[in-house]
Formats: C-alpha cells, structure tokens, sequence
C-alpha cells in the first residue's frame, strides 16, 4: 500500500537542502529568486546550511547532507522538501538516512534528486513527486505544465490529477536568460513518439527516474523492484518513466540490458522515456534501436520523447501513484490517481 504525504496548503513550510549538489555562490540569486516566488504565494520557507555551499561534486560531506535531510524528514514542521537541483553523489548518504523515521511529505525534483526518490519510495512506501527543480520556479510566471507540480502536491490522497503534454519545449538551457514570461524558452513544438508509431495506452503504478543515477541501484537495498512490488503493490504492473542525460546510446541500451537481467521490466505494463540531448550514436548503433530491440524483448509498449527530465518543460510523475498514459498523433496525456 503506498502512502501518500498530507496536501500542501498555503502557510505551511516548504524545507529547502541540498542531498545531492548545493549552489555556487554566483548562482545564489537563482535560489533567492525561486524562495521569494513561494513565499509571494503563500509559503514559509526555510533554507539548509548545505544548499549554499559546494565541494568535491557535492554540497557538504555526506554526514552533514544527510543529518541535515533526516531533520527535515522527520520534522512535523516541514510539510514538503525541495532540492535546489541535482548533482552526482548522492548514493553515498543512502545508507545514513533513518527510512523508518521519514514522515510522509512530498519531495520534489528530477536528475541525482530522483535517486533520493526512487529510494524513497521503494525502501517505505511514501510517494514521490519527479518533477521540476526549484531553482526553474523563480519566475512570476510558472509554464503550464511544469505548474503542475503544485496541483500534485496540493492534492489529497485518492485525488485525480489530469496532465497533457506540452505544446512546446525548451532546446537549449540559459541560466542567464530572463525570464519572458517563463523561465524556460519554449522554442521547438513537442512530439510525443511510440516506437511502432501508433497510438499506445498503458496502465500501472508509475516508478522511474533519471537512467544515470538510478541504475547504480541495481544490486542494492534500494532498487529491490521485486520485493517493493510485491510488498507496496500487491503485485500491480508497473509504468515505468526513465530519462537518459548524458549515456551515449550504447550506454543506454547497456542500462536497459542491465535493468531488464535484474528484473525491472517484469510484471511492467509499459515504459516511457524522456526526451534526451545525449543518446550519440556510436559506430551507427542510435537510442532508437535499443528502443526497438527492448519493444522486441519485452513486449511491452513504448513511448519515447515525453516530457520528462533534463529537456523542459517536464510533468510531474508520482512514484507509487497509479497513471493511465496515453499517446496518439504526437500528444501525450497521464490521468494520475493517488490511490493506496
């Protein structure tokens, strides 16, 4: 059964820490900036020591990052955490964070911060929410579908949350840029695909992340798919949503040869991949073959180009919620339920 935090309401506060990278100082303005957006919006904020700073890939040592993350997991205060972004490391606090102390509360983000979800999840049951990074909120505006983080984490549990894909997305990243209105710049008009190109509908309990940090999981106490499925989901098929940020494509089909041997893809109904700046062909071997020689394995239904991860905008995806995905003539919708 998977559990699901309280809905966020305005006047609560909102735990900013950094369990993967912190920020730079000549980026602190990002974090400020997003910190100001909430609070004009009704929210208290309150920011660890771990998100100002940053050294070796990471922003304190890992026992200072994960006391500081357990304080915020476990203080009835802090009614949801939000990372400023991802990094490289985070792995390595896994084994200090005190799981069966965590309060039910939504954590947001996507890159190293989905390795900290996926964990999540899978070691208690709490639902997690993959979405956009705080420091992509501090605009006045929010775009459509990354605002919609804030109607999954102001939902209740059993609530119904209907998403679409975008119309358009962002190309190229700028830290620089303005925002007009929106922080990113939706430029190139979205397309999501299936690898037989034709329409595709799955069902399941959504579970996923970023491919770069979650399948170092693969062997270890926080990537039993196995146990966690027969434990928290009755055996429940699984819709799995996967990002690549920087495999090559022969690295990508590596990890999905190395998820499907452990076991992942079994009893899945579906998969959805991201879409992704990396994925360069080596010796003519592209991503879109692994794809189709995983469709050829695994029977399973395929959707690829999504919005989800390192190419905004992306929509929120809740790990344990159950998600009926649909995709036909380029567009994509996920009718999300917060059920038990």
């Amino acid at each position: 059964m998977i559990r699901y935090p309280n809905a966020l309401v305005q006047g609560q506060t909102i735990g900013l820490t950094a369990p993967s990278s912190g920020v730079n100082p000549q980026l602190h303005n990002l974090v400020h900036e997003s910190q100001k957006q909430f609070e004009k919006r009704g929210y208290n904020i309150e920011v660890g020591e771990t998100v100002w700073t940053q050294h070796k890939a990471a922003s304190a040592t890992k026992v200072k990052r994960a006391k500081e993350l357990n304080a915020m997991l476990q203080n009835s205060e802090i009614h949801a955490i939000i990372p400023p972004w991802g990094g490289e490391i985070l792995q390595e606090i896994l084994p200090l964070i005190e799981w069966e102390k965590a309060q039910p509360k939504w954590i947001l983000g996507y890159s190293d911060t989905s390795t900290l979800l996926f964990a999540l999840t899978m070691k208690t049951g709490i639902a997690t929410a993959h979405g956009t990074n705080l420091v992509d909120l501090r605009s006045d505006e929010w775009d459509p579908t990354t605002s919609k983080f804030l109607d999954v984490l102001s939902a209740e549990g059993g609530a119904t949350i209907h998403q679409t894909s975008s119309v358009n997305y962002q190309s190229e990243w700028s830290h620089d840029r303005q925002p007009k209105p929106y922080v990113f710049n939706l430029d190139t008009e979205t397309k999501w695909e299936s690898v037989y190109t034709q329409p595709v509908e799955m069902k399941g309990r959504l579970l996923g992340g970023c491919m770069d940090t979650i399948r170092h999981l693969i062997g270890t106490p926080y990537g039993d798919v196995k146990t966690f499925q027969a434990t928290y989901l009755m055996n429940e098929p699984i819709v799995w949503f996967l990002e690549n940020c920087e495999m090559s494509a022969t690295d990508f089909h590596r990890t999905l040869l190395q998820m499907q041997q452990a076991g992942w893809f079994e009893h899945a109904s579906g998969i959805v991949f991201g879409r992704t700046e990396a994925g360069q062909e080596v010796g003519g071997f592209s991503t879109f073959d692994a794809l189709e020689r995983l469709a050829e394995t695994t029977n399973l239904p395929i959707i690829y180009n999504a919005d989800i991860g390192h190419v905004p905008p992306q929509m929120t995806f809740v790990n344990g919620a159950y998600a009926t995905i649909k995709v036909s003539g380029g567009k994509g919708e996920m009718t999300m339920k917060l059920k038990k």
